[in-house]
């Protein structure tokens, strides 16, 4: 699959699971719930301890018929480190050209992240696929509509301030997807192994994305 066939396919699946966890038994379960629940596209944070071991496991358990990615990248090397273990695309919550240049070696999608116009605007000129605006909730969902208005081009991605039922209302605002951690990965019922909530999390928010890309 081509990094414009991945980018395509992370846009059409509306949301990207943000996992930071340390139990890595678990991950899998994890993982394996909420995709049931309809969410395909997961990215493993560097925050996660031993994250590419991580990476490398679930490659090495599945074919990865699901989107596999990594977040939290802050430079090239992380960035090929775990586009060798098997992520599918790179997340960063700063822009920095040298991680997109890396990704786009790879035939990988590249999402860094901006903050302001000039920040955002920038990381499309160095040819960012999708453009992690963070934190949202700081600039909420008219920030989104306002800077679509002159750039329409621009492929946002929100995270920070995005719910399972409001979701929707990011792409409504001009999101072509969100991306969602707590909101979605219940800690307690992680703990409690309870991972049919996790299950009915990702339902919830699937819904609210099929909702609002129905009108």
């Amino acid at each position: 699959m081509t990094r414009r066939e991945r980018t395509k396919k992370l846009i059409d699946t509306g949301a990207v699971a943000v996992i930071r966890m340390s139990d890595a038994k678990k991950l899998r379960k994890v993982v394996d719930s909420i995709r049931e629940g309809g969410v395909d596209a997961i990215e493993i944070t560097m925050t996660t301890p031993g994250a590419l071991k991580m990476i490398k496991e679930l490659v090495a358990a599945n074919d990865v018929s699901y989107h596999l990615g990594v977040g939290s990248v802050l430079d090239a090397d992380t960035a090929q480190q775990a586009i060798d273990a098997g992520a599918q695309f790179v997340v960063s919550p700063v822009m920095k050209t040298e991680i997109i240049h890396t990704a786009h070696r790879n035939d990988i999608p590249a999402m860094p992240g901006g903050f302001t116009p000039t920040e955002i605007y920038a990381a499309y000129e160095q040819g960012a696929d999708i453009v992690k605006v963070f934190p949202a909730d700081v600039v909420g969902m008219a920030f989104f509509k306002a800077i679509k208005a002159p750039i329409p081009q621009l492929q946002l991605m929100p995270t920070g301030g995005v719910t399972l039922t409001n979701a929707g209302d990011w792409l409504k605002a001009g999101a072509c997807a969100v991306g969602i951690g707590g909101a979605l990965l219940d800690k307690k019922a992680i703990e409690e192994e309870n991972y049919n909530v996790l299950t009915e999390n990702a339902r919830i928010l699937m819904e609210s994305i099929k909702m609002a890309r129905s009108k």
